[in-house]
């Protein structure tokens, strides 16, 4: 059995922590402005409708995500109830669109 060097082993621990790092950084900025249903093809993957959702291009089965990734989702994030109750009993009564 090889015996495993601890500094070296640390080494390796913070390059890909550093990696890692970096990945997380770059998600966190892109989520904030990237549709979550968008894949790195720019397709749709959402099992429901949007007005950037276009029809599949030729030698794909998705649609085409349009969006210019510049959503703001900050809407999303209510924080009156009164409003969140208001479009809970839209949602159920399927009166939103």
């Amino acid at each position: 059995m090889q015996t495993i060097d601890p500094a070296e082993f640390e080494k390796r621990i913070k390059r890909i922590t550093a990696i890692f790092s970096q990945i997380v950084e770059h998600s966190d900025k892109q989520a904030l402005v990237r549709c979550p249903y968008k894949n790195r093809l720019s397709q749709c993957t959402a099992k429901f409708g949007c007005r950037y959702k276009r029809p599949p291009g030729a030698d794909s089965e998705l649609p085409i995500c349009t969006s210019d990734d510049q959503l703001d989702y900050r809407s999303a994030w209510e924080s009156t109830p009164e409003s969140v109750d208001k479009m809970r009993a839209q949602l159920r009564a399927g009166s939103c669109r």
